[in-house]
């Protein structure tokens, strides 16, 4: 189904700009051609579909979902939700205080918060349409299981303190929610609207991923990355984690440099550490979230992910090196 694209980037690269393909400039446009038209076009495809879906689900009905469940069923109800509806950070404020107002404990909310930027449907599509079922699947395993660990170790220590006064004081009424789309039309013009707000939102990320990806892929030897980020050196994994942080994007945007690593023969869990800690601790969220968190939060809330990413890694390092 792809190999339009595979044979694209030949083109470009060794009719077009006549490239030997033994260079390695050679095989950094081939994979940056190839790459960029398969990922633009899957994300206008899956954002479309998943669009005209997601135009009956607001974040105040999410909210309703998840409000007066039990612990067993509300973590992974806020979880699950949280993957498949990644509302954009400016949400992140209303959401929290929701959550919060509507009684749903500290820790479920955190779980949702954690899930939502971290897994999405569009990017688990592009992954595994870039390096395969196997991989996606196992970063959503991993990602959900980060989310409901790491809402119940905020739960088990009450943390409510660390939450700004002002939000417990806030009414829901007071929050302005976005309502959900009616008729086909309506669903059809939101989901073309979501194609042209997440495309613009992220174009630059999966352009500046593409790039990094298409320099390893070309320029940087394999014998690189055996030599120092083999499941053999144990701090490959959290050097991983520590570089993800600043490198904002999102799962999206990440995926090229995620492709172009494993192609290189770094371990799984190496990159999907990587991977995690690029779309989960991002600074722009944490910045967003100070607004309704004390700073001793936002430091555990990044501690407990740094930790979970490592053992992440660890994990899938041992089970499938």
């Amino acid at each position: 189904m792809f190999e339009i694209f595979d044979r694209l980037g030949d083109y470009v690269a060794y009719n077009l700009f006549g490239l030997d393909p033994a260079t390695p400039l050679a095989a950094a446009v081939q994979f940056f051609v190839m790459d960029i038209s398969k990922i633009f076009f899957l994300l206008a495809l899956i954002v479309f579909a998943i669009g005209f879906f997601r135009s009956m689900l607001t974040p105040e009905r999410v909210r309703k979902v998840v409000a007066g469940r039990s612990r067993k069923v509300s973590y992974p109800m806020a979880v699950g939700l949280g993957a498949v509806t990644p509302f954009c950070s400016c949400s992140s404020v209303p959401l929290f205080i929701g959550f919060l107002e509507a009684g749903i404990p500290l820790g479920v909310t955190m779980s949702f918060l954690i899930a939502s930027p971290m897994i999405n449907e569009v990017a688990v599509v592009v992954l595994a349409a870039a390096v395969g079922w196997k991989v996606a699947m196992l970063y959503v395993a991993a990602g959900l299981t980060v989310g409901v660990v790491g809402g119940l170790v905020i739960e088990y220590f009450k943390l409510e303190k660390w939450v700004e006064e002002y939000v417990w004081k806030i009414q829901m009424g007071n929050v302005a929610m976005p309502a959900a789309a009616s008729g086909v039309k309506q669903r059809l013009q939101y989901a073309w609207g979501e194609v042209k707000t997440i495309i613009s939102r992220i174009w630059i990320y999966v352009f500046i991923g593409i790039g990094i990806g298409a320099v390893l892929h070309g320029f940087v030897p394999e014998a690189f990355f055996l030599k120092y980020a083999s499941a053999d050196n144990i701090f490959a994994v959290p050097a991983a984690v520590l570089v993800g942080i600043p490198l904002y994007s999102n799962a999206t945007g990440v995926i090229p440099i995620v492709e172009a690593l494993l192609a290189k023969g770094v371990p799984i869990g190496t990159v999907l550490a990587l991977m995690m800690s690029v779309a989960a601790i991002s600074l722009p969220e944490m910045i967003i979230l100070r607004k309704v968190l004390k700073p001793q939060l936002i430091a555990t809330f990044t501690g407990i992910l740094f930790i979970a990413f490592i053992g992440v890694g660890f994990l899938f390092n041992a089970i499938l090196t």
